[in-house]
């Protein structure tokens, strides 16, 4: 599977988890509430929009470590309300709460469809994804002349897409449902999202860009799964991905990095390998997380707005990212650690430091390096138009990163 359809197959992160289980083909599917397997393979555990795989090696040695990539499968833009049904002057409109921080303008005047999982009254859940739906309709400027000179949308009022007129076609949650294969009195429950149906494109003079929703944080899940994928791990190395849920929205939820979802996991693991707690705490010691999130290339039009010697850009490899309030979780050891995997792979590295005047962002770095204790690097892919509808990345650094995260995962002397 090529990046662009895992992109096209993943409009949300409950999508992204079954493309990710169909890439790490032959690895055996875990569930929470079965005693865990200890066997000799590779193994996938799904909680609801996250996912945790990882292998064991045939044999294992005292000085065993986990090497953990961990990313995010959720991205910012709208949820459907649970009663989204709404009409106003003729219009039949879909009530949305605005999820995470998204570019809102880049929503306005794009069909978008929904995407998710629907729960029926039976129990059973299921993925749906529908074809365009919806729409937001911009203003003219005939109405506004000063929309060009300070645009601000009112998320409640002015945020809300249309799908028919009052009176004519199909009920909303009817559509749903028909894309679902149920009908909507089985629906008991949803958890559906805003998904731009537009295919992810190439564009450029050499084609050398990709254009496509979702690349934060999808640009590094894809090269994980790819690389944990083709990995040959070392007997002391148990490779870990780790790709979590409501990052953009803080974490702190039972799918989210802030979550105990990991830690249990990794404690299962070490339980079932015979290990006691002051045996699993030296494991933890000696392990090594990377947190991957993309990141921001330089603009060329916003040059002011970054660090004027720190400018890293798209199409030149993954990025380290550094800040002194540790907003990311990178200090000299992690860098060394980074640099070194990037050698070994062949691959280019950059550095991201923010300008001292801009806000800097966060990512799940930190969080669990307080929560597990081990130490974490941060490092993601330059992208631009982040948080946007439609973001953009340079088309071979998803291919520099897969080969990092290989060598990561391969080897046991980092």
């Amino acid at each position: 599977m090529s990046f662009v359809e895992f992109l096209a197959q993943s409009p949300t992160s409950y999508h992204a988890c079954a493309e990710v289980v169909r890439l790490l083909d032959g690895f055996a599917v875990q569930r929470e509430t079965e005693p865990f397997s200890v066997a000799a393979g590779g193994h996938v555990v799904q909680r609801d929009g996250a996912l945790i795989a990882y292998y064991l090696p045939e044999k294992t040695t005292s000085d065993l470590r986990f090497h953990i990539v961990a990313a995010h499968m959720d991205s910012p833009g709208f949820k459907l309300k649970p009663h989204p049904q709404h009409s106003c002057a003729g219009w039949k409109q879909a009530g949305m709460e605005v999820y995470g921080g998204p570019l809102l303008n880049s929503w306005l005047d794009r069909e978008f469809g929904l995407a998710g999982r629907v729960v029926l009254r039976s129990g059973e859940r299921r993925l749906v994804a529908t074809g365009p739906l919806l729409r937001i309709p911009q203003l003219a400027p005939h109405l506004d002349r000063s929309v060009n000179d300070n645009l601000h949308l009112n998320p409640q009022t002015q945020l809300m897409p249309v799908y028919a007129l009052d009176g004519e076609g199909t009920d909303l949650m009817e559509a749903v449902a028909a894309a679902a294969g149920c009908t909507p009195g089985q629906i008991r429950g949803h958890d559906l999202f805003a998904a731009i149906t537009q295919p992810p494109a190439f564009f450029g003079a050499d084609q050398q860009f990709l254009a496509a929703g979702r690349l934060d944080d999808l640009s590094s899940v894809y090269p994980a799964a790819i690389g944990l994928a083709g990995a040959v791990p070392q007997p002391g190395v148990i490779p870990v991905l780790a790709c979590f849920d409501h990052e953009e929205v803080g974490s702190e939820t039972r799918s989210g990095a802030g979550g105990t979802f990991l830690p249990e996991i990794l404690t299962r693991i070490l339980t079932g390998l015979g290990l006691g707690e002051d045996e699993a705490y030296q494991v933890r010691a000696r392990s090594q997380v990377v947190s991957a999130d993309a990141g921001h290339s330089i603009h060329p039009n916003y040059t002011q707005m970054y660090d004027p010697d720190e400018q890293p850009l798209m199409g030149s490899g993954p990025m380290l990212k550094v800040n002194a309030k540790q907003r990311y979780s990178t200090d000299a050891a992690g860098q060394a650690i980074w640099e070194a995997v990037c050698e070994q792979a062949d691959v280019p590295c950059q550095t991201f430091v923010s300008n001292n005047s801009v806000s800097c962002g966060t990512t799940i770095g930190p969080i669990l390096a307080a929560g597990l204790g081990i130490p974490t690097v941060d490092i993601g892919l330059p992208i631009l138009s982040m948080h946007s509808a439609r973001e953009m990345c340079a088309v071979r650094d998803p291919d520099y990163l897969a080969r990092a995260f290989k060598v990561f995962f391969d080897t046991a002397d980092l």
